[in-house]
């Protein structure tokens, strides 16, 4: 059975992660979002060694157990069987879809970057369950040259690809936006900033399930 995505999930950086009471920090949020309901959270780390992902890992899948919250590993593909994640995100200059597809099996998660101006090229016929698409607005988590879609660069996005994709907006989008954003036609949200640079939060990630339902 397909994985139905919610209409919002969570983009944890590292970059979010304080380097004290790393392990304690990352229990007590995952332990709260999933009490909050968040049933998507993608975890993501640039530039930190390999044991540090692995180490945040073990404690997220612990926090976040398997059968309520699905786990996606930003990149390492090599290291999804390792860690018991439920998929991979694959951008440009990572992996191809198709190999990321190959390696994980059927039954895990691949989204890769469908685009933002226009479509990559042939993206629709990747096998991947979703295609993240932004920046929407300008972000200051995540580093791109990309300049912002927009609204409008959402809605042309969803006409080029028709009403069956997923279609996961990213990128500087607020509360303010949120919904203006699911309207031009992304099927689900994906926030980092929005979420984890506020004071708290999971009260914040309550505000957007409260928002969007």
């Amino acid at each position: 059975m397909p994985f139905l995505f919610p209409r919002v999930y969570p983009i944890l950086d590292s970059s979010f992660i304080p380097t004290t009471r790393r392990v304690s920090f990352l229990r007590r949020l995952g332990e709260s979002l999933t009490e909050s309901g968040v049933t998507l959270l993608e975890y993501r780390n640039k530039t930190g060694a390999e044991q540090e992902l692995l180490n945040d890992a073990e404690v997220l899948r612990a926090a976040m157990p398997v059968g309520r919250v699905k786990l996606i590993l930003d990149d390492r593909v090599d290291l999804i069987e390792q860690i018991g994640f439920d998929g991979v995100h694959v951008d440009n200059g990572d992996l191809s879809p198709s190999e990321a597809r190959r390696l994980v099996g059927p039954n895990r998660i691949v989204g890769t970057f469908g685009g933002s101006q226009a479509l990559v090229p042939e993206i629709l016929q990747a096998p991947t369950d979703y295609f993240s698409i932004g920046p929407v607005f300008a972000t200051r988590t995540k580093q791109t040259s990309t300049p912002p879609i927009g609204i409008e660069g959402v809605k042309r996005l969803r006409d080029v690809t028709g009403v069956e994709p997923v279609l996961v907006a990213v990128g500087g989008i607020t509360l303010a936006t949120a919904s203006a954003v699911l309207d031009a036609g992304a099927t689900v949200l994906a926030v980092a900033g929005g979420i984890f640079r506020q004071a708290d939060p999971v009260a914040e990630f309550r505000k957007w399930m409260d928002l969007l339902g």
